[in-house]
């Protein structure tokens, strides 16, 4: 009674302070950190081509899923890649500078009209075009990259105008420009540094529903290995007891329907050892699996469930003080409201002024040749400052802002909601916990006199003073009580599991 009473004020207590800053820290042992590469390796290699399984622990498997699972291996890629995407953010605070060159070539000139007779003009050259050697009359000068076409030629190809221009255009140049004064872009680049700490958040979340994953396979093939035990020795008692019913079928002290009852159990006994021993497989698959290894590699665990049934009452009250403090999906509900908080800022932030600064430097050639030698290259160049007012946008800028608030709200609701539901999560979690504390404390006491009651029944039939059916009903009750027993076990480890998850206990510095 007074066990009950403790547990029960263990659970109520716990439920009660879950909102309150605890500043305990959890850390389990059996969750570590991701192995070194090469330790993790030697496992696999020595796996990979012993003939014989090499057994791993719990604590082993972790290590191996850490460091070998791809959900857990893409989540780290993802932090690298929001890695470089806030150094990219941050590029923008830098000059940009470009270089650029280019080439023209004229296919038709353009004509430029001028209100004096041209064809005077021509003819005061004498037909001298371009490298013509008549000389103009005083005080006219032909411009450079101009063509005076010949007497009458311009009427009929350019209706009396003159060709501006030269065949061939080269230029190259160097910009630049950097922003000195841009509040939205400092706010982006603040909004980056939290997308790298969501993809951390992620990553660590990762992690910690794969340890779940990791255990509770692990648990899963220990159950299976303790279910193949039972039914081994059912089949074991039912051999036994068969070849103690011949024995007395052939001493004529049973009649021949004992002996066919002894067969039919024998019988009925070989499909669970079969249907267990491939429970052992395929949950020895699935752990593989999850540990993203290959499921041909000879692997087996250490351990039995009943290693676990020790510290039972002993965790129930490390959870006296939980806290949601480092549940990983209140954390990224976090990082996401501030993320959307700086949104607000940002685009409250479009309405100030920005102010940038310019240089370019270009030079130009033009010529109606290929004779790089004798070009005049012709350079031009600016410093600039560039302010930028929003006056009006049509409203564009407000609507972004309530845009962003909205979003931001519903941020909010989700993190009220999510919290009310971890809790449940952990109140159901404990619950699950404490009942299978007490079912397995309640099995123990069925098994050990469900073996007296087996033992008594074997023995009263070997004299002939019980039948067999009451030796079956006692072999019954002894399967039923033992993989009870385990299947509380199973319940209780997976639980605690899911509660160390919910808490986010594994991976607190």
């Amino acid at each position: 009674m007074m066990k009950k009473l403790a547990v029960i004020t263990v659970i109520v207590t716990g439920t009660v302070l879950l909102p309150s800053t605890a500043s305990a820290q959890y850390k389990t042992k059996d969750a570590p950190e991701a192995a070194p590469r090469t330790e993790v390796q030697t496992i696999l290699d020595q796996a990979d081509s012993s003939e014989t399984p090499v057994v791993i622990t719990l604590e082993q498997a972790l290590k191996i899923a850490l460091s070998e699972n791809v959900s857990v291996q893409v989540a780290d890629m993802e932090i690298e890649r929001t890695g470089f995407a806030k150094k990219g953010a941050y590029a923008a605070l830098f000059p940009q500078i470009d270089a650029s060159g280019a080439y023209q070539r004229t296919i038709k000139k353009q004509v430029m009209y001028m209100d004096f007779d041209m064809s005077s003009l021509g003819g005061m050259m004498g037909g001298a075009g371009e490298g013509g050697d008549t000389e103009l009359p005083d005080g006219v000068e032909i411009p450079d990259g101009v063509e005076i076409p010949e007497t009458g030629k311009e009427s009929s190809d350019n209706g009396g105008g003159l060709e501006v221009g030269r065949w061939n255009t080269y230029s190259a140049g160097v910009s630049a420009a950097m922003p000195l004064v841009n509040a939205q872009l400092w706010k982006s680049i603040r909004i980056s540094g939290l997308d790298v700490e969501l993809a951390v958040e992620k990553a660590r979340s990762s992690r910690l529903e794969t340890v779940t994953q990791v255990k509770n396979a692990y648990f899963a093939t220990l159950l299976a290995k303790e279910a193949f035990s039972v039914y081994k020795d059912v089949y074991e008692n039912a051999v036994s007891n068969y070849e103690e019913t011949k024995k007395k079928f052939d001493a004529e002290k049973v009649s021949e329907l004992e002996l066919l009852r002894a067969k039919t159990t024998v019988a009925n006994a070989i499909p669970n050892v079969y249907n267990a021993e491939s429970s052992i497989i395929l949950a020895l698959w699935q752990l593989k699996a999850i540990l993203g290894v290959d499921l041909d590699m000879n692997l087996d665990i250490a351990g039995k469930l009943g290693d676990y049934a020790d510290q039972m009452y002993y965790e129930i009250h490390q959870h006296d003080s939980v806290s949601l403090d480092h549940n990983t999906t209140m954390k990224q509900l976090a990082i996401q409201s501030e993320m959307l908080a700086q949104s607000i800022k940002l685009q409250k932030y479009a309405n100030i002024p920005s102010l940038a600064l310019a240089f370019n430097f270009s030079i130009n050639a033009m010529t109606n040749d290929f004779n790089f030698s004798s070009y005049r290259w012709t350079p031009h160049s600016y410093v600039a400052l560039s302010l930028n007012i929003p006056i009006f946008a049509g409203g564009k800028r407000y609507q972004a802002i309530r845009q962003a608030k909205n979003q931001y709200q519903q941020v909010q609701l989700q993190t009220d909601n999510t919290e009310r539901q971890l809790k449940i999560a952990i109140r159901q979690s404990l619950t699950t916990m404490e009942t299978n504390m007490k079912s397995y404390y309640s099995a123990q006491d069925a098994v050990a006199m469900a073996e007296k009651g087996y033992s008594i029944a074997e023995k009263a039939y070997q004299v002939g003073r019980s039948t067999l059916i009451e030796l079956n009903d006692a072999q019954l009750a002894l399967t039923q009580a033992r993989l009870a027993e385990y299947q509380a076990i199973y319940n209780f480890v997976v639980a605690k599991a899911q509660l160390e998850q919910t808490l986010g206990q594994d991976f607190i510095e």
